[in-house]
């Protein structure tokens, strides 16, 4: 990899915990972690032990820091795993993954709460989240970028997500919902240092005056979206760079700026994070060279002061008929656990909090993606969305076709898939119990219902069908 910056590394000297020759070796090794996170939602903990033993004779061993994430010994082929694509886990760094550590020391998880992830695309941070909290809560994640909106929308999909809202706004738009969040995380646009062993290419881009435009970027995207967050409500602030202007420069700011206190997390001695202090106030910086996992910097704090959302008026979401929610009843399970709404032709099935929620949010909020598309509901049928198929709530019990793993990527490609099967019509294509998408089966042949975009084009990764391999 290129050398590293003499400008970042004389700039982190006396950045707590920095030792330049240690730092400067493991990126001159340019070894590079891969690292996983299961999805509970998919995985039984007996599915979970057979999925890591599956990779053999790569080998696994937990992140300390999170209960479903793991280290690989050796990086899988993840676009040609079809689990992968059926959402039973997600490629995440190691070190990001903290988040679950906080979120679980600073939040009652056993609250339904509102929670927003600002800057989520690609949506490690989303799935993440979605997963520890309650699921009668409501999270939003929004991306301001409208094509990387899109493949947050396609991750929180493949995650089988029924509570997530996926937004494409600008951080000021949630002015407009002031005090309405309970949790907001905010893993701020950086100057990108701590992944320079993961993408060189970072390395060659980085700058001083790129750092000062983030620093002024994130104190930007902060003073905007902080009114949406209530009183007592928590903030979590994250960035993937080593440099103090965007990392304890911001903690000051924070404190300079708003009425907030700051919340110390217990760190185990072991992991190897660094505990920085600015003014009494605790932030943690990831090394490289002392912990397993790339660069990353996390803090906490509560609001201590903040306006209670006001609802100008009750909004009641239009329903839909009782005898059209009596036809969904066999495509998902627990059909009278949700609310069921109409939007441009597709039924959206959402939870009670999304349900009573949603008018608000469409008011305030550019909505890409909300609840569950289970499909268009024709005088004769559902035609099924492949939302429908990778949520976790669609009916198990549906007409399916396990497929084995040539017939299962030759799917995913979008390819004709020789079946041997008795049946007709809708049909859920299965790989080793997952569901990947539908099928519409017919008397001679079959035709597949994969999406267009998310399809494996070729033989390496990077393409519109593998993206958010990766945060």
């Amino acid at each position: 990899m290129p050398a590293l910056p003499s400008i970042l590394l004389d700039s982190l000297q006396n950045a707590p915990g920095f030792n330049r020759d240690a730092f400067a070796k493991v990126h001159a090794e340019a070894h590079k972690l891969t690292s996983v996170r299961l999805n509970p939602a998919r995985l039984t903990p007996s599915q979970q032990e057979e999925l890591l033993a599956a990779w053999a004779p790569i080998t696994a061993a937990k992140v300390p820091w999170s209960q479903a994430g793991y280290y690989l010994s050796a990086r899988p082929s993840f676009t040609f795993d079809p689990l992968f694509h059926a959402g039973a886990y997600y490629v995440q760094e190691a070190s990001s993954m903290f988040l679950e550590h906080a979120v679980r020391s600073v939040c009652n998880l056993q609250e339904p709460l509102k929670v927003l992830d600002l800057c989520a695309a690609p949506g490690g941070k989303t799935t993440l989240l979605q997963s520890i909290i309650s699921g009668d809560s409501l999270l939003i994640a929004n991306e301001t970028i409208r094509a990387r909106a899109a493949l947050l929308a396609d991750n929180i999909t493949r995650w089988g997500a029924t509570n997530v809202v996926v937004s494409n706004n600008d951080p000021r738009d949630f002015a407009r919902l002031e005090g309405y969040f309970d949790l907001m995380v905010v893993d701020a646009p950086c100057s990108g240092s701590g992944l320079f062993r993961r993408d060189p290419e970072l390395v060659v881009e980085w700058s001083p005056e790129n750092v000062a435009l983030c620093c002024q970027r994130q104190q930007r995207i902060l003073a905007e979206a902080i009114p949406a967050l209530k009183e007592n409500g928590v903030l979590i602030y994250s960035t993937c760079s080593y440099s103090q202007e965007e990392d304890e420069e911001i903690m000051q700011w924070l404190m300079s700026n708003f009425e907030v206190e700051n919340l110390p997390l217990a760190i185990d001695p072991s992991w190897g994070i660094v505990t920085t202090k600015v003014d009494g106030a605790e932030g943690y910086r990831f090394y490289p060279d002392q912990v397993q996992g790339e660069g990353f910097f996390i803090t906490c704090f509560r609001k201590k002061n903040g306006a209670e959302f006001y609802r100008k008026q009750k909004d009641v979401l239009a329903r839909l008929p009782k005898k059209d929610v009596e036809r969904l009843a066999n495509w998902v399970t627990d059909a009278d656990q949700y609310a069921y709404t109409d939007h441009q032709g597709t039924v959206l099935q959402l939870t009670p909090l999304l349900a009573s929620e949603l008018t608000i949010l469409q008011k305030s909020l550019y909505i890409r993606k909300a609840g569950v598309a289970l499909g268009q509901l024709t005088p004769k049928e559902l035609i099924p969305d492949h939302q429908l198929a990778l949520s976790v709530s669609v009916n198990k019990d549906l007409q399916a076709v396990e497929l084995e793993p040539e017939q299962a990527i030759k799917y995913l490609r979008k390819e004709d898939v020789a079946l041997n099967v008795a049946y007709k019509g809708w049909a859920l294509m299965r790989f080793k119990g997952m569901n990947l998408g539908w099928a519409k089966l017919l008397p001679n042949r079959m035709n597949n219902y994969y999406p267009k975009e998310l399809r494996i084009l070729k033989a390496t990764d990077g393409n519109r069908g593998n993206a958010g391999e990766e945060e």
